[in-house]
């Protein structure tokens, strides 16, 4: 039986990526039915109601395959049979994906905009898609449901780097020129990615280099804050159990650090330490300025920080714990003098190289903002 599609999904190149195959389609109106968006950004795979007036714009799958069902339900992360039902488009009978509902969502659900979604979220769809299905048959559904928002926050990382720092001292050749991946070889999918590779560059001297077999690991842009408040001179420091000490055998796995947080997808780096910052230590920032974005490991892992100073009013702030439940966060905050803090980077219980880093960024930038204080 032909299959009906829409939303997200009626895009091309996005269904193509999905199904792992190029399919035979055909545009396609369902008459009694309408398309609304449910404000999922990338993810938004639009919901189909019932609607006596409606004509839902889509493509048919003409040469449907057994699995194809399988694989549009892993990548919206539903259940792959339990919302299709047999509807009828023009002259013939086919099999769709609609919603529990007699008529359009309540809650203000926008009529689904094609143009509109493919040009804010399109391309962040397509590498998204990349990501959740390169782990079909091997992540489990449910399993993959949750990660989900997580992998569209990979890909739109993907999307931030598209702007590189200047190349005023280092070399400006640029990836597409000098680096070549050969090919690539198993590594692990699931909430962070090993990728395994074997590639070779353009050397310093112009020369090629030789194969190198490499692995990389494949992880997140975050943003970092560090509320500070000029008037009282103060910091406002978080602690929690990180797992990087634990593997390292670290006896005191606790660490001090700034408020921080994964950049979802389609965030801007500075709305997201806003958020942060209500959610980590239920502050407010009245003002965030930039201080530097840099790589975490260059060397093996992709993982990129956003870093904020956030000007803040802490004359009357309670330290405590925080941190949401949803996501297992066990959070402290601690109040401290900007000289206290620098003392804990000289005796090393500030160990965490954000935190040391972003405290000497202010260093350099304290007198000024107190004098404007």
């Amino acid at each position: 039986m032909r299959r009906f599609v829409f939303g997200a999904l009626a895009w091309p190149p996005l269904l193509e990526r999905v199904l792992g195959r190029a399919a035979d389609l055909r545009p396609a109106r369902l008459p009694g039915y309408a398309v609304y968006g449910t404000g999922g950004g990338a993810l938004d795979p639009g919901t189909l109601c019932a609607v006596p007036e409606g004509g839902a714009a889509g493509l048919l799958i003409l040469d449907p395959d057994p699995e194809d069902g399988a694989r549009m339900a892993y990548f919206n992360g539903t259940d792959a049979d339990g919302m299709v039902t047999e509807v009828r488009c023009g002259g013939d009978l086919v099999s769709a994906r609609v919603a529990l509902h007699d008529d359009a969502p309540g809650d203000g659900a926008p009529p689904w905009d094609q143009a509109r979604w493919l040009e804010e979220w399109g391309p962040l769809a397509l590498d998204t898609a990349r990501n959740i299905m390169a782990q079909y048959g091997q992540t489990e559904p449910a399993r993959m449901a949750g990660l989900r928002p997580y992998l569209a926050a990979r890909a739109w990382a993907r999307q931030l780097a598209r702007t590189p720092a200047p190349a005023e001292v280092r070399m400006a050749t640029t990836a597409e020129e000098g680096v070549e991946i050969l090919r690539e070889r198993p590594g692990h999918e699931g909430f962070f990615r090993l990728r395994a590779f074997d590639m070779r560059h353009r050397r310093f001297d112009g020369a090629q280099s030789p194969e190198i077999g490499r692995e990389g690991f494949v992880a997140y842009d975050a943003a970092l804050v560090l509320p500070y408040d000029p008037a009282t001179d103060h910091v406002l420091l978080i602690e929690q159990l990180r797992y990087g000490p634990i593997l390292r055998g670290d006896p005191r796995p606790w660490v001090l650090e700034p408020v921080a947080g994964l950049v979802d997808a389609g965030e801007d780096p500075e709305t997201c330490v806003l958020r942060e910052a209500v959610e980590e230590a239920g502050l407010t920032l009245r003002e965030v300025k930039p201080m530097v974005r840099v790589y975490a490991s260059p060397g093996y892992s992709s993982e990129f920080f956003h870093c904020y100073l956030g000007l803040a009013d802490l004359s009357s702030y309670e330290a405590g714990v925080g941190g949401l439940d949803a996501e297992h966060e066990d959070i402290r905050s601690h109040l401290l003098s900007f000289d206290r803090a620098m003392a804990l980077v000289d005796s090393g219980e500030i160990n965490a190289g954000p935190l040391a880093m972003m405290l000497l960024w202010l260093a350099r930038a304290r007198a000024g903002l107190r004098a404007g204080a």
